[in-house]
């Protein structure tokens, strides 16, 4: 056999790894990956599947980046499920998902780079749908009432009561109080933007991809009580790991986080 040719089918045969249609970008803990049956502490370079629901707990936040280069952003106790990520082969470069949000805060910006791209984004939030191509929303499914806010863009509407329309305006927002009827579209100021940005961005240190530190968060002396201290933290939320370390001969255990 030709060798250029063998080389060739050798190539063919090997299994491609395919880009992740979602990757977790950073997490700041505690947090946690929901997939079937199990529930584990989320960690800085998973990728999601569809199904997989994505839960933050108190001052908690979560990046995730999708095929398209957009990013999401998740903020403290809000529970987020993906679905529908498949590329269909009569378009193939287009970025299909549906995100439920069935609380808190969330924030889809498309990287300006990304806008050329194709997408067909669906969010449920609130009891709304919001149908994405290419823009900034964000959003929010809270206590009293359930947000959405244009920041750039054009957003296709099915609000709580069925009402479909677009919203095309910068910097407006629809307001869904619980209970009540929605009011009519708005336009938000600039420090009412400026406090529902805070609470999806991250401010303080987190887990992320390509991140060069780690922090030690304890030193046992003992494997029984290291484990002890590993099964807490990461029921807590953190995605933590025992490292053995050799001292002298003499073996102690150090929980991180990476």
């Amino acid at each position: 056999m030709n060798k250029k040719l063998g080389l060739l089918l050798l190539l063919l045969a090997m299994p491609v790894h395919a880009e992740p249609e979602a990757l977790v970008q950073a997490v700041q803990m505690p947090a946690w990956l929901q997939r079937g049956e199990s529930m584990r502490p989320l960690r800085a370079g998973a990728e999601l599947q569809n199904g997989d629901r994505l839960i933050t707990g108190v001052n908690a936040r979560i990046y995730v980046q999708t095929a398209d280069g957009s990013l999401v952003k998740l903020g403290e106790k809000a529970s987020l499920t993906l679905g529908g990520l498949a590329r269909q082969q009569s378009e193939p470069s287009v970025f299909r998902a549906v995100l439920d949000v069935a609380k808190g805060a969330f924030r889809f910006t498309t990287a300006r780079i990304a806008k050329l791209q194709g997408r067909n984004v669906t969010v449920k939030v609130a009891g709304a749908t919001v149908g994405i191509r290419g823009t900034d929303v964000w959003g929010k499914d809270g206590d009293e009432q359930g947000v959405v806010c244009l920041i750039e863009g054009k957003i296709e509407v099915t609000g709580a009561d069925n009402t479909e329309f677009v919203m095309d305006q910068p910097l407006s927002f629809y307001k869904m109080p619980k209970g009540q009827a929605a009011l009519p579209v708005g336009p938000v100021d600039a420090v009412q933007l400026g406090r529902w940005a805070t609470e999806t961005d991250i401010a303080q240190p987190a887990a992320q991809v390509g991140g060069k530190w780690k922090v030690n968060l304890l030193t046992a002396a003992d494997q029984a009580s290291a484990l002890a201290s590993y099964d807490q933290w990461r029921s807590a939320g953190y995605d933590v790991q025992l490292q053995p370390v050799d001292q002298g001969g003499a073996w102690i255990f150090v929980l991180q986080i990476r």
